[in-house]
């Protein structure tokens, strides 16, 4: 057993199922619900946004979830597999032909909404009403 695998054993059962974090996808908007600690309290906060790169493998997998708050743009990166997490629910689906969507940074508008991905729906984006 080389190091790789040895260190990959070791965090096994620290992953979360895959059942609830293989259906996300890059195009998506998600909720994020995170767990904040405040002093003594626990209380559970949802970040809607749309996820717009993944990155990483195994423990290290971490999500960019961007919004906009008050016409200004909020990115967080959320580590999945962190016990803060509670859960990620995918509320729309999105189609996105890239793997990471950075060039939605500089939209604004209707121009920073995704096409859906679900049949018959038309692309809503530039040039179009």
């Amino acid at each position: 057993m080389n190091r790789t695998e040895f260190v990959e054993s070791v965090v096994a059962d620290q992953l979360k199922g895959d059942d609830q974090l293989t259906d996300i996808a890059v195009g998506d908007t998600v909720d994020v619900h995170y767990l904040i600690v405040e002093g003594e309290k626990e209380r559970v906060q949802v970040f809607q946004g749309v996820l717009i790169g993944m990155k990483g493998r195994g423990i290290n997998r971490t999500i960019t979830v961007r919004r906009i708050v008050a016409n200004e743009g909020v990115e967080r990166i959320f580590p999945l597999h962190s016990p803060r997490i509670a859960k990620v629910e995918v509320v729309r689906r999105g189609d996105a032909r890239r793997a990471k969507l950075y060039y939605l940074r500089d939209r604004i508008g209707k121009a920073r909404r995704l096409r859906d991905r679900r049949r018959g729906l038309k692309w809503v984006g530039e040039g179009e009403g």
